[in-house]
């Protein structure tokens, strides 16, 4: 069957075989297909969708074109978390040792920032020598001395979604529901995992600013795992500000090292508060514990003991990383930058905050990228010391960007004063966390 014939099957909207999806992926991975036959392709599932049937052979064909890796030699339960994303979204770094800590083995196969998204592997590399391209070995024997491992995705690791996410990226046929959960899931169900938590975000600063598409996507990344017989639940967390008190990747590792320490603050909160969460409802899949308050109290436990903080300093080791880091968090501070203060322009309380304006700041001032293989600068960020709901002056500090310059800042002035929308009267932060009743599992 030619390309063609597959591309008009799905232009005219019907429904892909298995056999037809299969030729189409192994097309991606031998180069037998063309890119703008790929693109062709994505373009027509992007307009006319795919059934739960579709998504599941797609996904499926996906993991299969690369190596799976296989850890059933691990005698502890193999877990892991995956967000969909977001500015200031830096949980992975704190839930990876906590879940080690609590008994559980935490292969992690994280990505990079791609347009105002943070990436947790741009985060770890802010760590001097620390080393995220990790062989399957590797990974196996980091998993056997800490418990935990945080690695890039390999050439042999689900090929094709790299194929078809630069093109997704490249044609606009990156919001497509069912092109996501298929990325998403033919990476981490090629960890061989027992057990999976999904961070689904919401908010102006998501991949899904609506609810609605939320729901919907956390509803069919559950779907999938539980097919491919993982333990899959999603949580709905909020984007519509920034996660935390900082934003860009030297900055966030100082803000997981904090809470790994005990220095918790008002500031860094909901950091805090959604990583050990998250870890909880991990524990509670893998049976480590039976209800999701005794998963909370052992995360909060482990988190407060010091022991996440023992395995993060172990990894950092292991992955060729400067250990001194954990003890002196400050050093991952590169010298000569300067912080500008972004300032209240009349009094009131914060209103809103435009999370997706934040992001997009940070690609400005070289945090974050716009196309795959462009270098970062990993100092640049920003401090936030006011949230949603807080009163505030004219002339107050409501955040700082940190620059190579003020002449740099110049380049997102304009922006960032418009990064906080004051009203007159007190609005409710929205909540971090969807109620439990409206999680899916």
């Amino acid at each position: 069957m030619h390309p063609q014939d597959i591309i008009a099957k799905k232009r005219d909207g019907a429904e892909l075989s298995s056999e037809e999806i299969e030729l189409f992926i192994r097309g991606v991975c031998d180069g037998s297909w063309a890119d703008y036959h790929i693109s062709a392709l994505l373009m027509a599932i992007f307009i006319r969708g795919l059934s739960g049937q579709e998504s599941l052979e797609l996904t499926r064909a996906m993991l299969y074109s690369g190596e799976v890796l296989d850890f059933s030699g691990v005698a502890l339960p193999k877990a892991d978390k995956h967000s969909t994303g977001g500015v200031g979204d830096k949980t992975s770094i704190i839930i990876a040792p906590l879940a080690a800590a609590c008994g559980l083995a935490v292969p992690m196969i994280s990505g990079r920032g791609l347009g105002h998204t943070g990436g947790t592997l741009d985060k770890l590399e802010s760590i001097p020598g620390y080393k995220v391209n990790l062989t399957a070995g590797e990974m196996r024997s980091t998993l056997d001395e800490c418990g935990f491992a945080m690695a890039g995705q390999t050439n042999e690791i689900a090929p094709a979604d790299k194929k078809l996410y630069a093109l997704r990226d490249a044609t606009a046929t990156v919001p497509n529901i069912p092109l996501i959960v298929a990325s998403i899931m033919s990476k981490k169900l090629a960890e061989g995992l027992d057990v999976l938590v999904l961070d689904v975000k919401t908010g102006s600063g998501a991949f899904m600013p609506r609810l609605e598409d939320a729901r919907g996507l956390a509803s069919q990344l559950v779907g999938l795992g539980t097919k491919f017989g993982v333990k899959t639940e999603a949580v709905i967390s909020d984007m519509s500000r920034p996660l935390g008190k900082y934003v860009g990747n030297a900055l966030e590792v100082f803000e997981c090292l904090e809470i790994l320490r005990g220095e918790v603050s008002k500031a860094t909160e909901p950091t805090s508060q959604l990583s050990v969460e998250l870890a909880a409802r991990m524990l509670l899949l893998a049976g480590i514990e039976t209800t999701i308050e005794s998963s909370r109290r052992l995360a909060m436990d482990k988190l407060l003991s010091g022991e996440a903080f023992t395995a993060f300093q172990r990894n950092v080791e292991l992955q060729g990383g400067d250990p001194s880091v954990c003890k002196r968090p400050e050093i991952l501070f590169a010298s000569g930058l300067r912080d500008v203060a972004i300032v209240a322009s009349e009094n009131g309380f914060i209103g809103s905050i435009d999370t997706l304006a934040v992001g997009k700041a940070l690609v400005t001032l070289g945090g974050g990228r716009v196309k795959a293989d462009e270098k970062i600068d990993h100092a640049v960020g920003f401090s936030f010391g006011t949230t949603v709901g807080d009163e505030v002056r004219k002339g107050d500090t409501l955040a700082f960007a940190r620059c190579r310059s003020e002449s740099q800042f110049d380049s997102i002035r304009e922006a960032a004063n418009r990064f906080f929308t004051i009203v007159p009267e007190k609005t409710e932060p929205p909540d971090l966390i969807i109620p439990s009743d409206r999680n899916l599992e």
